[in-house]
C-alpha cells in the first residue's frame, strides 16, 4: 500500500501485516520521494523565497525560510515535550488508520479510504500542531531537512532548536508502536471470533467463496417432493 510514511510501515511490520525486509526499502524511498519533492517546491517558489528572504536563506528570525520545508519547535517549546507532543500525535494517527482499515469494523465506502486517512490527519495537524507542526513522518522531515542543508541553508537545519531535528525521526516511530500496541490491546483483542477461528481452521478471507461438502450419503431417503422441486429424477429400479 501507500504508506508514505516510516511510521506506518513500522507499524504494518509490527502487526505482521508487512515483511520486515521490504521495511528499510520503503524508508528509503519514502525520505527520497520528499527530498525531490522539496526539489520541486524550491524551484516553483525561488524567486518568491529569494525575495521574502532578501537573498539570505536562514533557519530563524522574521524572513526565515527553512520551515517552508521542515519542521522546527516554537520558541517555548523543549525538547521533552516535543517529544511527547510527536508521540502522542503519531500513535493517534495510527490507532485512526487502524480503524478504519480494519475489516472488522464498519467500513468507510470503497474507495473513500485516503479521503477518510487525508482528514483524520488534517484534524490531528489543525488540533496538535501549534507547537511543532505536528511532522508525524520521519521521511516527510528529514527529507525536506537534508535538502534545505545542501540547498543553502547550512548545517543550522540540524542545530536549531537545541538539535531539534531526531526528534521527528525518532518520536513518530515510537508513537507508530505505541498506537499500534493500543488498537490491538483495547480493539482488536476484542474482536469476535470466526467460524475458521473457532474449528481450528484459517479464517476465510473477507469477500472469498466458501464451498460446502453437500453429498447426501447413498443410503439416505430423500423425499419424492423435494427431488422434483429441486430437479433430482429418481432412478429406475
Amino acid at each position: 500500500g501507500a504508506h508514505l510514511n516510516p511510521a506506518v510501515s513500522l507499524a504494518m511490520c509490527l502487526l505482521e501485516q508487512f515483511p520486515w525486509w521490504k521495511f528499510p526499502i520503503f524508508v528509503v524511498v519514502q525520505t527520497l520521494g520528499a527530498f525531490i519533492a522539496s526539489a520541486a517546491v524550491y524551484a516553483l517558489y525561488y524567486d518568491a523565497i529569494w525575495h521574502y528572504s532578501n537573498g539570505t536563506l536562514t533557519t530563524s528570525g522574521p524572513q526565515e525560510t527553512a520551515s517552508i520545508f521542515a519542521t522546527y519547535p516554537a520558541d517555548y517549546l523543549s525538547l521533552s515535550s516535543g517529544f511527547l507532543d510527536q508521540v502522542l500525535g503519531t500513535a493517534v494517527l495510527l490507532v485512526g488508520i487502524l480503524a478504519i482499515m480494519d475489516p472488522q469494523n464498519k467500513g468507510v465506502p470503497k474507495g473513500l479510504e485516503p479521503v477518510v486517512v487525508a482528514l483524520l490527519v488534517l484534524s490531528i495537524e489543525v488540533s496538535m500542531g501549534s507547537n511543532c507542526g505536528c511532522p508525524m513522518n520521519p521521511a516527510r522531515d528529514l527529507g525536506p531537512r537534508l535538502f534545505t542543508y545542501v540547498a543553502g541553508w547550512g548545517p543550522e537545519v540540524f542545530s536549531r532548536g537545541n538539535g531539534w531535528w531526531w526528534v521527528p525521526v525518532v518520536a513518530p516511530m515510537l508513537g507508530a508502536a505505541l498506537g499500534s500496541a493500543l488498537y490491538q490491546l483495547f480493539v482488536a483483542f476484542h474482536h469476535p471470533a470466526e467460524e475458521g477461528d473457532r474449528d481450528g481452521d484459517p479464517p476465510a478471507p473477507q469477500g472469498a467463496l466458501v464451498l460446502v461438502n453437500t453429498t447426501v450419503p447413498k443410503d439416505t431417503e430423500v423425499p419424492l417432493e423435494k427431488k422434483d422441486a429441486e430437479g433430482v429424477q429418481p432412478q429406475k429400479k
